[in-house]
């Protein structure tokens, strides 16, 4: 397995392009199944994850091309509408795949999905959802197993709890089904909305995208498109988090107005992060500031509020800080297997329940350090940028899942991080 060596304590300061939102690229890419059209898709991230969806898009007889970070998908009918456990138990977002099978093949039998280890996180909102469209629904042997009569059927979904997957895959089921579907309890994050636009390039009619309550209105037949990924607003964040750990300056290019404003409002407890929109938008420039924070308190919210995805980076920066720093975690129950790890680093760490609280140290200490998921794993690289000595961060795997070439990008803004492969 590679490792990431990291010597700590230097300036941030350059320029790093952020990449294409895996969270918007898995469905998109799902959703390609819905026509039988050729799908162009512009800055797709290379990532494991997003392989590994093009691994499963092949299995179901697409044919792929994807050179840099253009993505073309040309869909025929599968011989089999079968996802195999090997294929789908590394990563959750597989599970995607079921609605648009279902919807446009009347059929799908998927395994049950892996991915990260933060929680239960069960598919039962998609299951009843689809259900509640008119699909008959078994799991046996680990496999999920549906199928329909006819067509599936629109009608009022209202889901239990906020989910963004539960959200995709009904909206995506949806867009081939007969008559309208309406989706109450709708999740509204960006990724969504970049769905949904796919989407509505392709002939589906949706409005509602954004808010609570979304609206699509089944159609026979999607078409050819083309569309351009939106950036990724969580390896946006992170590279913001690490400035306000190790002090610098970044300019990250290849943004947008939207998720601009998001990250300045979603950090804007944090005085010693400053964030200023550039050229309309598309970039942002990131400095820490010589102030004290007197007193953080931030819990993770479903969208606009602050994301899960964020709050361990968040806790890593902040880990030499003065003043009462309370962090809630709000969306999933087991986020937390990075503190034992950052402990080990000489973090001040409170854990009770779902909150915990950061007393902040002079000093961190490189240490060997193992990452046991993808968000974890990018707090240790930024815990690791603050600390004095050589940190070495192992089961980097869980890394590439979410960040594209990140020790590079890094590299290149005066860190000293390399990979080393064994």
């Amino acid at each position: 397995m590679d490792k990431i060596l990291i010597e700590g304590q230097k300036k941030i300061e350059g320029k790093i392009k952020i990449s294409g939102s895996k969270n918007s690229s898995l469905p998109i890419l799902a959703a390609s199944l819905l026509s039988d059209s050729q799908i162009k898709i512009k800055n797709v991230p290379r990532l494991s994850d997003v392989f590994l969806m093009i691994k499963i898009l092949e299995s179901l007889n697409s044919k792929v091309t994807f050179n840099k970070d253009f993505c073309k998908i040309k869909t025929s009918r599968p011989d089999n509408l079968c996802v195999s456990y090997d294929l789908v138990r590394k990563m959750r977002a597989s599970f995607l795949i079921l609605g648009p099978l279902l919807t446009r093949y009347g059929k799908a039998e998927v395994s049950l999905p892996g991915g990260c280890a933060i929680g239960t996180r069960p598919v039962d909102l998609h299951i009843e959802g689809l259900k509640m469209m008119g699909a008959n629904i078994t799991i046996k042997d680990g496999y999920v197993r549906a199928k329909v009569i006819g067509k599936l059927k629109g009608t009022e979904i209202k889901f239990k709890k906020i989910s963004v997957g539960a959200t995709e895959n009904i909206m995506m089921a949806a867009t081939l089904a007969e008559g309208v579907t309406l989706i109450k309890n709708a999740a509204k994050e960006p990724e969504i909305v970049d769905l949904a636009n796919f989407l509505i390039k392709m002939g589906a009619k949706i409005i509602g995208h954004g808010t609570n309550n979304i609206k699509v209105t089944g159609i026979k037949k999607l078409f050819a498109c083309e569309h351009k990924i939106m950036p990724d607003r969580i390896e946006a964040g992170t590279f913001a988090l690490c400035v306000m750990g190790c002090s610098g300056s970044l300019m990250l290019e290849n943004m947008n107005n939207d998720v601009c404003d998001h990250l300045v409002k979603i950090f804007s407890p944090l005085k010693s992060l400053y964030l200023k929109k550039r050229k309309k938008g598309e970039c942002l420039h990131v400095t820490k500031v010589n102030k004290n924070l007197q007193s953080v308190k931030i819990t993770t919210k479903e969208y606009p509020g602050f994301p899960t995805d964020l709050q361990a980076q968040l806790t890593a920066s902040l880990l030499k800080s003065n003043g009462k720093l309370e962090l809630k975690e709000n969306i999933f129950e087991n986020r937390f297997m990075h503190i034992s790890e950052l402990k080990r680093m000489g973090a001040n760490i409170k854990l009770k329940g779902s909150k915990l609280k950061i007393i902040g140290v002079e000093e961190l200490l490189g240490a060997e350090v193992m990452a046991t998921d993808l968000r974890a794993s990018s707090s240790l690289i930024i815990a690791g940028l603050m600390a004095n000595g050589i940190t070495t961060v192992n089961r980097v795997y869980h890394l590439d899942r979410g960040y594209e070439n990140l020790e590079k990008k890094l590299e290149n803004c005066g860190v000293i991080i390399r990979r080393i492969s064994s």
